[in-house]
This record gives structure tokens, C-alpha cells and sequence, in this order.
């Protein structure tokens, strides 16, 4: 196959000529036996072009299997089928082979992305990553609102939202479309750019500090032990003992860095490359993108001691077409597999304007501040606080303000 590379004119000691091909060899060498879970992490900005390749390695354990495997952009509104990777209508990956997707990035929001050949299988396996998308808003500069910002964005079919009166050119009299997507927020501010926001608010109301991806997963170990030893696996008695937090479960959640796994090889494999701890600086916020990929379980998490204020669902923010906010403030929020939440943690009671949380921390005042210490972010239901039959463990993780 290297001669493939390599022109009829090619002589000793030149570099063979480009052409195009790619030597699957290293591919496959450096794919077989180097699975993670959550797969890679994708972060990309509105409205990048974003070309991903896939190449299907197979399975080392189980040469038996001529699995096909796809990329499915789990809430990317596509026009078409062609890249939706869902295999009824769009195309699947062979082993051996790879396929490249294309998107432009969608609205900002969290997303993910997982396997559609037979998902429940494919998701309980580990193949689903996350994937979030940061809004232009986060390109404004301290010079322009975010009121202008977003009502220039208006003008851009792509993600027009127009409702009566939102200052667009021409005026509008009725609102375009009941999907779109963020409508200028009802109430005008004067917060400007130059901050970090979850999403097109125009107000400043999702700025944060630092933002954390957290993945819930179920893992049946007894439906891995089936499908390994060439058992049919039996979808119906599915069910997880192990709870995790981007691929681990308490207290390897609160372990900075990458786990590694020797594997049959002899060789360190980093299969757990995301911790789960949270970090928030004294009188911060933190945005947490949380999705859950859970096959079998409905799952929830409660915080203790710092409030958790809901803003965004599925990539959407949680705005009415009049523009008026709907976010809500609660200590437990409960998601089903396949669903997304954006939520704020704020350590700062106090801010130097008051109602917006984009401005700074009023330090000086008596109680702006949750105090510093540690603080957890749990499952309150009990039997998903364990790690099979070992108890102290399952679906938990630390919050650290500092």
C-alpha cells in the first residue's frame, strides 16, 4: 500500500508526491484498543464550518463483528439527511473506512453526539461525546451592547427572530417564526460585550466565569460481559450499576487529569480524559453544560449550598417570544437520556449593578459571597450514590470555590 504513495516519477531520496491518500495503517494502529468515554470533546464557535472525520477501526476482542458505525449531531437541525448519521437515511461507516462530516455550527447551546447504530447498544458502549456550541455574542467588544449586538443579528435569516418593535430594519410587525431563535430580551440593558456567555442573550443574564461539560452516563456490566464472550445481548434486562460523571464514578470525578488503563497491550491507555471536579473563583460563575446519554435510568442531580439557575434546555434559551426570561432557580434538576440543561452556579449574592450578573462582584458588601470551602454536586437518589456493590461512590462530584 506505500507504494500507492509514491509517483511513477518518484526517485530515491525525494519525498513521494501528494496525492490525496491516506495510509489507513497508522489510523488503525493507533485506533484499535484506544476507546475513551465521553468520546473526544467538541467546542466549537456559532457559526464555524466544521469538517469531522470518522474512521470505523473495528473491534480488536471481536474480529467476528462488522459493526458500521455513524456520527449523529444530536439536535443539528439539518436540511439534509445526507450527514444526520441516522443509518435508515443517511450514510453509515464500514470498517476500515471513514467518512467526513460537515456542519456549520448551528445556535449556541449544548449539545452531543453519539453513535446511531442500534443506540442503545452503541451509547452503553461508550460512544457519545459532548458538544457544545459558544454564541457570537462572545465576540462583541466592550464598545457595543448587547442589545445592538443582537438585534443586528437579526438580520441574518440564518437565525432571525424578529418580534414587534425589536428595532430591526424594516420594522416587523408580527413575529417570523415560533422556532427561532433568541428574541431580543424584553427588558433593554446597557450591559456591553467583552465577556463569556452561554448564549445570544442580549442582556448579559448567561455570562459566566468558567464552564464545565458534565456527561451522564450508565454503565450494565453484565451486558458488557454478554456482548465480550459472544452471547447475544439481551436489551430488555439492561440495567446500569455504575453511575458516572464524564466516564467515572465518585471519587475518581474529583481526580484532576486523565485516568490511564493498562490494557492487554502492556500500554497506558488514557480511556477517562475528562475529570468532573468544578473549580469557581470566590464570587464567580460557572456554566455547566450537563447532558444525559443514560439508556435505562432518568437521572438527578442536587446542589448543595450554591443554588442552581436553570437557562437553557436542549440548546435552547429559556426565553418566551415576548422576550421575557424564563429561567428558574432550583437545587435538583432531573434529565432523561437524551436531554441537555444549561446551568448557572453563582457564588456572588451582591453584584456592582444590580440585576446584572455580568457585572462585577460587590466584594466589599457584608454577605455578597457564598463563603469559600467545598461544596457537592450529588445524585439524591440513593441507589445511584454507589459503584455496583461497593457503597460511597455512583454519580457525585465536588464543587471547589475558591
Amino acid at each position: 500500500m506505500a507504494a500507492v504513495n509514491e509517483s511513477a516519477t518518484a526517485t530515491a531520496g525525494l519525498a513521494p508526491r501528494i496525492d490525496g491518500h491516506v495510509d489507513p495503517r497508522p489510523i488503525m494502529d493507533v485506533g484499535v484498543m484506544n476507546g475513551n468515554i465521553p468520546a473526544p470533546l467538541m467546542a466549537i464557535d456559532e457559526d464555524d464550518e466544521f469538517f469531522l472525520t470518522l474512521t470505523n477501526v473495528g473491534m480488536i476482542m471481536r474480529p467476528d463483528l462488522f459493526e458500521q458505525h455513524t456520527v449523529h449531531f444530536h439536535g443539528y437541525p439539518n436540511a439534509s439527511a445526507f450527514y444526520d448519521g441516522v443509518p435508515d437515511a443517511s450514510v453509515a461507516i464500514n470498517i476500515a473506512a471513514s467518512f467526513t462530516y460537515y456542519y456549520l455550527a448551528p445556535d449556541a447551546g449544548t449539545y452531543f453526539w453519539h453513535c446511531h447504530i442500534t443506540p442503545p447498544e452503541h451509547l452503553q458502549m461508550g460512544m457519545v461525546g459532548q458538544l457544545y456550541v459558544r454564541p457570537r455574542q462572545n465576540r462583541l467588544t466592550s464598545a457595543t451592547t448587547l442589545n445592538a449586538g443582537l438585534v443586528t443579528q437579526q438580520g441574518d435569516l440564518r437565525t432571525a427572530c424578529r418580534r414587534p418593535n425589536d428595532g430591526a430594519t424594516p420594522a416587523v410587525t408580527t413575529a417570523t417564526d415560533i422556532l427561532c431563535s433568541n428574541p431580543v430580551p424584553a427588558v433593554l440593558t446597557t450591559a456591553t460585550g467583552g465577556g463569556k456567555y452561554a448564549y445570544n442573550d442580549g442582556d448579559g443574564s448567561t455570562a459566566y466565569d468558567v464552564e464545565y461539560p458534565l456527561q451522564i452516563h450508565g454503565f450494565d456490566p453484565n451486558f458488557h460481559f454478554v456482548g465480550m464472550t459472544f452471547n447475544p445481548e439481551g436489551f430488555t434486562d439492561m440495567k446500569d450499576k455504575y453511575f458516572l460523571l464524564n466516564g467515572r464514578s465518585y471519587p475518581d470525578t474529583v481526580s484532576p487529569g486523565p485516568l490511564a488503563t493498562q490494557t492487554v497491550d502492556g500500554v497506558m491507555h488514557f480511556s477517562q480524559p475528562l475529570p468532573a471536579i468544578i473549580n469557581i473563583p470566590h464570587g464567580g460563575r460557572a456554566l455547566l453544560r450537563i447532558s444525559d446519554l443514560d439508556v435505562s435510568e432518568y437521572q438527578t442531580l442536587a446542589s448543595l449550598g450554591i443554588p442552581m439557575q436553570v437557562i437553557g434546555y436542549n440548546a435552547k434559551l429559556l426565553r418566551d417570544q415576548a422576550g421575557n426570561n424564563l429561567y428558574y432557580t432550583t437545587n435538583s434538576i432531573t434529565l432523561g437520556g437524551g436531554e441537555s440543561l444549561d446551568v448557572i452556579l453563582d457564588t456572588c449574592l451582591v453584584r456592582t449593578t444590580p440585576g446584572d450578573p455580568s457585572s462585577a462582584c460587590n466584594t466589599t458588601a457584608v454577605g455578597a459571597t457564598i463563603a469559600a470551602g467545598t461544596y457537592y454536586l450529588y445524585t439524591p437518589n440513593l441507589d445511584h450514590l454507589s459503584n455496583d456493590a461497593e457503597n460511597f461512590g455512583g454519580l457525585m462530584t465536588e464543587v471547589h470555590v475558591n
